[in-house]
């Protein structure tokens, strides 16, 4: 994991610690993504150095990367697996260890289907989550549709109360639950449903 800031006159820095201080801008490259962390004051000249030198850093590798942007008090998603351990610093002996992802096996479920062969719930749920994760909806979004299709599930639609869907989204947006997961979980509620 590389860690960098960013000064006001564009120079990256190599840094081995994260203080999340409201006026700096952070690039946490850990080799499956790259986080650009953006402070509540950071100027927009800042900002936009942060994003010329995370794909400056991304176009150096031999595959690209994701990368994604956070805005202070609005981290989510195993962005906030990590903000401990890169407040406390790092270094060459630091081991970090990483939650295995949710992966969608798009390309074997279609097989399936195009063989002629009958697909089961996983399938059926891998397909819808694979359609939600395509329209490209934020991750904030994905986290509303998610609460409230929860709460719907659980109390009913008349039952549930806006302030619940708003206390909701929020436990769901600041969990450690990936982009991919909350796509397989609203698909999987979906589906539920339905049967």
């Amino acid at each position: 994991m590389k860690l960098y800031t960013i000064y006001e006159n564009g120079t990256l820095r190599t840094i081995n610690k994260v203080d999340f201080m409201e006026s700096k801008i952070f690039i946490i490259d850990d080799d499956k993504k790259i986080y650009i962390w953006v402070g509540l004051k950071a100027s927009k000249n800042k900002i936009k150095f942060g994003e010329e030198k995370a794909n400056l850093l991304n176009q150096k590798k031999k595959k690209p990367i994701k990368i994604e942007l956070i805005e202070q008090n609005r981290e989510y998603g195993s962005f906030l697996a990590i903000k401990d351990i890169l407040m406390k610093g790092i270094d060459d002996k630091t081991e970090i260890k990483r939650r295995k992802e949710l992966k969608l096996k798009i390309d074997e479920t279609k097989e399936l289907m195009e063989a002629g062969l009958e697909i089961d719930l996983e399938a059926e749920i891998t397909l819808l989550a694979h359609k939600i994760s395509l329209e490209k909806k934020s991750y904030e979004e994905l986290s509303s549709n998610l609460a409230k299709k929860q709460l719907e599930y659980i109390k009913g639609v008349k039952n549930i109360k806006k302030s619940e869907i708003e206390e909701k989204k929020e436990e769901i947006f600041k969990s450690t639950t990936t982009y991919e997961e909350l796509c397989w979980l609203l698909a999987e509620l979906e589906i539920l449903k339905k049967k």
